[in-house]
């Protein structure tokens, strides 16, 4: 496994950020904890989860999963850098009118201690916004994170879907405070979807904030099944997606096939090219799809490789504004 700096913070983690939504929703507990001592064997040490993962009516499960997992000891807690989130509405009676999505101290204090029990652990590394809320002040927020940092409850703050002008003003206020500020930003980022390269991760890049890449294989389409499949499958509910992009599909198949490389990781390790990025995250619904993505890592993708990609995928053709303007 290879390891990287998480933006401009001092903390290192794998390359690869293993996602856990499908635990306790598509992926049975103890697959899940299979999953995750596997991780671990093979050096992926940079889990992510969110509170409100594990369905409706469940959120919150995911969390727990993980946390019965740390509970079996082994120094499991101690290898892992940990990262959840904070926005969505927990479908707790007790927030009342505060259990809208959004983000204010008191609900990050809430959702915090919220987390950590369910997790059972007494500290997270990174806690990410999962969302921007443009109704509360940086001044709120940034000291919100200040007294739970001193409190040892968390480590780094990151963030999640903001523009390039949300991570700007981010800093911008954290250096106005004389704190860190954002270490991270988790945006969705794949070959069918390449608009970020024009604003947002350009501001990752000047503003020392590492790029986690949610969704890299867009739902599965870029997998390397939604040619042919499986009944039932996320690919085959989606038909009229793939219908709208089975031109391109074929040609990366097509490209793939030559490169004797699966699609899914071909894809994967074209989100690595960019110097902005950290990590790609991988959501793994078995022990054998994680063990088939542990190759991402070695594959080393040419210029001329990458071309043929930018032919297949076109990207906004650059960066902002030289990408549609003189």
């Amino acid at each position: 496994m290879e390891y990287t700096y998480l933006g401009k913070s001092g903390l290192k983690v794998s390359r690869l950020c293993l996602g856990t939504m499908n635990f306790g929703v598509d992926t049975e507990e103890q697959e899940a904890f299979r999953i995750m001592d596997a991780a671990l064997d093979a050096g992926v040490t940079f889990f992510d989860t969110a509170n409100v993962y594990g369905g409706v009516g469940s959120r919150g499960r995911t969390e727990e999963i993980i946390g019965r997992w740390f509970a079996q000891g082994g120094g499991r807690r101690e290898k892992v850098v940990l990262a959840t989130k904070v926005f969505g509405d927990m479908e707790d009676p007790q927030d009342g009118p505060n259990a809208a999505r959004g983000l204010s101290a008191y609900k990050i204090r809430r959702h915090l201690e919220a987390s950590l029990k369910r997790l059972q652990t007494d500290h997270i590394e990174l806690y990410q916004m999962h969302h921007v809320d443009r109704n509360v002040s940086w001044e709120e927020l940034w000291e919100a994170f200040r007294v739970h940092v001193y409190q040892g409850k968390i480590g780094y703050v990151g963030a999640s879907n903001f523009a390039g002008r949300d991570l700007v003003k981010a800093q911008y206020e954290a250096k106005a405070k004389g704190i860190l500020g954002l270490v991270s930003e988790q945006h969705k980022y794949s070959l069918l979807c390449r608009l970020p390269e024009l604003e947002v991760l350009p501001a990752a890049e000047d503003q020392g904030i590492g790029v986690i890449a949610w969704s890299p294989l867009d739902g599965g389409l870029l997998g390397g099944n939604a040619l042919n499949p499986a009944q039932g499958s996320r690919s085959a509910r989606n038909q009229g997606r793939v219908e709208k992009h089975r031109s391109q599909l074929e040609s990366f198949s097509k490209l793939c096939k030559e490169l004797g490389e699966s699609e899914a990781n071909v894809a994967l390790a074209w989100t690595l090219v960019h110097p902005a990025m950290t990590a790609p995250i991988i959501g793994p619904r078995t022990l054998e799809q994680f063990q088939n993505t542990l190759r991402v890592v070695d594959i080393k993708l040419d210029e001329s490789t990458l071309a043929r990609l930018d032919e297949i995928f076109p990207g906004p053709g650059g960066d902002a504004p030289k990408a549609y303007a003189w």
